[in-house]
């Protein structure tokens, strides 16, 4: 996985050795769509009540706060045959002012395209013809925060491309530090969601336990929001056995409260430091920026550092709490 500052182009490099994966091969974490997810657990679940009215209905209130900034998503095609082969695919995220945009891989020579930008530009994303808005993701891969600015000013049909291929033929980058060049987006697939913050005061009350997005929402820059549902499952999990091993009611406070303990705290620590990401990188300018490229440089020069980043990614790292 590669991760840049697209001000300053400081960049870390995320890649297992042999001697440090935890699972002994190099891959960092695995894609894999919310469909197949879904259709997986309704097989075994009779039936899903809706988050917002459980919450109501036990009177758990959460606290939190809007971004002000919409995710864009989308399923793009890449020329040729796709990242590493079958087995070995990076993913590539770069941070720009007005947040983060991230092309992570998916089979074949298809990724899944997520743009953290302000609710204006995610309207205008979603508004462009196809090969416009293709053009302006290749931009936002490529080119500097004020060539990206002036691009979603362009409001002309087909504007896009010609602008980008004049600036291409300007602007000096490594062409092997970026994704591969997008030449489709899937029909469809064009959506954005609002990106917030919120947190439940409890994850508990009597016969109920939330979890994933019913107890928490993040900010998607990390890609934690499933690992942390992830992790909320197992806990509960070894709370509903060890309740079962010594005769308890499995829908008691007493027997849930382990569950709330473990997964409360961790996910209150995530979360803050997704929200410190977020603010870090949303300044453009001023000292801040040198001071967070000489932080990722760092990072990238500590392998043991870098390790605890990836096994946090993966979900197989040591508790933070």
């Amino acid at each position: 996985m590669q991760v840049w500052d697209g001000v300053s182009d400081a960049r870390i490099e995320f890649d297992w050795d042999g001697s440090h994966s935890p699972t002994g091969d190099q891959t960092i974490a695995f894609m894999t769509e919310n469909l197949n997810l879904t259709q997986g657990l309704l097989s075994r679940i009779e039936q899903l009540g809706q988050p917002m009215a459980l919450r109501t209905f036990a009177n758990i209130e959460t606290r939190g706060w809007d971004y002000e900034r919409h995710g864009v998503v989308a399923t793009l095609e890449l020329e040729g045959d796709g990242w590493g082969g079958a087995d070995r695919k990076t993913a590539y995220q770069r941070f720009l002012p007005s947040g983060p945009m991230a092309m992570l891989p998916l089979p074949g020579r298809f990724a899944t395209l997520v743009w953290s930008t302000t609710p204006e530009r995610a309207a205008f994303l979603k508004s462009l013809s196809p090969p416009d808005f293709v053009a302006l993701v290749n931009a936002g891969f490529r080119l500097g925060p004020v060539d990206i600015d002036f691009m979603h000013t362009l409001t002309t049909p087909n504007a896009q491309q010609g602008e980008l291929e004049w600036r291409l033929q300007h602007t000096p980058f490594d062409r092997l530090a970026v994704p591969q060049t997008v030449t489709a987006v899937q029909e469809g697939t064009v959506a954005s969601f609002p990106l917030k913050l919120r947190h439940a005061d409890t994850y508990i009350a009597e016969r109920i336990a939330l979890i994933g997005d019913a107890a928490h929402s993040v900010h998607p820059l990390a890609g934690q929001g499933l690992n942390q549902g992830q992790g909320d499952v197992q806990s509960l999990v070894r709370a509903i056995e060890s309740a079962v091993l010594h005769g308890q009611d499995i829908g008691s406070i007493l027997s849930l409260e382990p569950y709330n303990a473990e997964r409360y705290a961790a996910n209150h620590v995530l979360m803050g430091v997704c929200d410190k990401l977020h603010k870090l990188y949303s300044f453009g300018s001023g000292p801040i920026v040198p001071l967070r490229s000489a932080g990722l440089a760092a990072v990238n020069a500590l392998r043991p550092l870098k390790n605890f980043f990836m096994e946090k990614a993966s979900g197989s790292g040591a508790k933070l709490l």
